[in-house]
């Protein structure tokens, strides 16, 4: 079994999971990146990282969920650190919403609840020791109009992370989350330039994040938080402090 440490990156195709790919491999992991379907992305970011892994799952899915621990554990034989990045939105009215629609973005929680339940069997409870990211939102706690399901599926994210860091505790596994503000990525992208600005008008550092400031709060909490347990690290300029 090889003693180099290991990082699982859900979602690890582009934005924050490509950029904490790659602060994670500098810091010495090597790194499996898991996608659904942005294969050519996360393809071309593997060739970036010595030693990289690349998986594909439907987390939502547990027979695909299982087949990439299987594969896991049998191209590394360790996990040391999980972050649940993958994300997934879809706009619109509540009233208007489809329960497809909503199905689609819940399905996201359900599959970082089963993947972590996954890794703490298989790999992090015998190791008895790891850490376990959750990349939640900001919009979690302040709520955003449009966003019923992702805001719910978000803050789920940050509640799961305070009930099992419960749970675990005396382990060795830390549990935390990051919640990004509104940060530069394909997602936010999307906003209508009306919204972008009524944002940073809000922000008191005058600017959106970048994926690098969300990775490095990840790449912290991976390496060098040994006291910080069942917390939610907020990454927003300011516009929130939870």
């Amino acid at each position: 079994m090889s003693e180099t440490r290991v990082a699982l990156v859900t979602g690890a195709g582009g934005g924050i999971g490509a950029a904490t790919a790659r602060a994670l491999a500098a810091e010495g992991f090597r790194v499996a990146l898991h996608y659904r379907s942005s294969e050519s992305q996360a393809r071309a970011l593997s060739q970036e990282l010595p030693g990289a892994l690349l998986l594909q799952a439907d987390l939502s899915q547990p027979a695909e969920a299982e087949a990439l621990v299987r594969a896991l554990r049998e191209s590394a034989g360790r996990l040391d650190v999980l972050v649940n990045n993958a994300g997934h939105n879809v706009n619109g009215l509540m009233p208007a919403m489809s329960l497809e629609s909503y199905d689609a973005v819940a399905g996201l929680a359900r599959g970082a609840w089963l993947l972590t339940k996954l890794v703490l069997r298989r790999f992090m409870l015998r190791q008895r020791s790891g850490r376990i990211i959750n990349v939640s939102s900001v919009v979690g706690h302040t709520g955003n109009p449009g966003q019923v399901p992702y805001t719910m599926a978000k803050a789920g994210l940050d509640a799961m992370t305070r009930s099992l860091a419960q749970e675990l505790a005396g382990r060795g596994i830390l549990v935390n989350s990051v919640a990004p503000g509104f940060i530069e990525t394909g997602m936010t992208a999307e906003l209508p330039e009306e919204m972008r600005a009524g944002v940073l008008a809000r922000v008191p550092l005058g600017r959106m994040g970048t994926p690098q400031d969300v990775a490095d709060a990840i790449a912290w909490l991976a390496t060098r938080a040994e006291y910080v347990h069942g917390s939610v690290l907020h990454v927003n300029g300011g516009l929130y402090g939870g």
